[in-house]
């Protein structure tokens, strides 16, 4: 067992308790507990970056070769041109070229683009494959730990709050907190697993499409998360009714909202204000709000899994990468606005 929680368990209790063969087998049950936490959630964290750096290097990848085969068409476009003014075979209405044409290199070069597209595409198709393969792997493997990390923080607080409800009255101002302290590491390791859980699963959720109406999904959302005194939060304009899932929808809003709450907390007169914008295929809505903002040097990294912007005890650095994932799901974009001390806008998008 963890030679410091030992020492504290022992150090608050009566001493008689020590030389009993029960509270020895209670030190080793919650030994059994806790020993393997801290390496799984860091095997969790470690797994989830490498498939995000993986993600992002195959969509890198993905987007080389759409260029490449942009400049394949672009050149059988010329060779169209070409083929058209010197045959006089209309076979493109907008072509202009003047080239000489050359009909067996056109043949030729056809030919060997057309292999290289056919190449591309099955190694394109072999890449999505092993993506897919990769992330049902990753989301069962997180599936499995969460489960496994869950069943011991039970066991523990299950253990934790009997000691308490028979000796509270025993028990010193000191190790009362020290039960808070436990409590409250117990509730951010609870917070953390969940958040890893949601993240790895989000996109894999099929949800029923129902109309929603925003404002009215805000209004209850308010209702189920806590809001200081000194914070307003409006609707600066009308906000529509989206045909979507609602469940992700509504962790988006939470998890932006949250963090607007979070950065204007401490302002006597913290201010949150949400809009909605038609644009041509889509909506775009912004949260804005006038706390602490974020200097520019960390706003690439706001939105990548487990980095926070200040050690908070109580954050997990997963709710804005949460955010950025349910927005890929719309096809939508997210991107920020903010001046350190200024405040911060987080705009995304959601497709019609």
């Amino acid at each position: 067992m963890h030679k410091l929680l030992a020492r504290q368990i022992r150090k608050y209790l009566p001493t008689n308790w020590a030389e009993q063969e029960s509270f020895a087998n209670f030190l080793e049950a919650i030994n059994k507990s806790y020993a393997d936490n801290d390496s799984k959630l860091e095997m969790v964290q470690r797994s989830t970056i490498i498939s995000s750096q993986e993600l992002s290097e195959a969509n890198e990848r993905l987007i080389e070769r759409a260029d490449s085969q942009k400049k394949i068409i672009e050149s059988l476009e010329r060779s169209i041109a070409s083929l058209e003014t010197n045959t006089g075979t209309k076979l493109n209405p907008n072509s202009k070229g003047n080239t000489v044409f050359d009909p067996l290199a056109l043949a030729k070069k056809i030919e060997e683009q057309s292999s290289e597209i056919n190449r591309i595409s099955a190694e394109k198709d072999l890449l999505l494959k092993n993506l897919e393969e990769r992330n049902e792997a990753l989301n069962n493997y997180a599936h499995m730990v969460s489960h496994d990390l869950k069943s011991p923080m039970r066991n523990i607080n299950f253990l934790i709050g009997c000691i308490t409800d028979q000796e509270v009255t025993n028990f010193s101002e000191e190790t009362i907190d020290n039960y808070k302290l436990i409590s409250e590491n117990l509730e951010k390791m609870d917070a953390l697993v969940d958040g890893i859980l949601k993240h790895a699963t989000i996109t894999d959720l099929e949800e029923k499409k129902v109309m929603v109406d925003v404002k009215v999904l805000i209004t209850d959302l308010l209702k189920t998360i806590y809001v200081p005194n000194n914070v307003e939060i409006e609707c600066v304009n009308t906000l529509p009714s989206l045909l979507i899932g609602k469940y992700k929808l509504e962790l988006l809003f939470k998890n932006l909202l949250l963090n607007a709450i979070s950065a204007t907390e401490h302002n006597s007169n913290g201010k949150i204000q949400i809009t909605a914008k038609e644009k041509t295929d889509s909506w775009q809505f912004s949260i804005s709000d006038n706390g602490k903002g974020i200097a520019k040097k960390y706003q690439d990294d706001i939105f990548k899994m487990f980095k926070k912007l200040e050690d908070d005890f109580k954050a997990t650095g997963i709710g804005l990468a949460l955010v950025k994932k349910i927005v890929n799901s719309y096809s939508g974009k997210i991107w920020l606005e903010s001046e350190e001390g200024k405040g911060a806008t987080f705009f995304f998008t959601i497709k019609k």
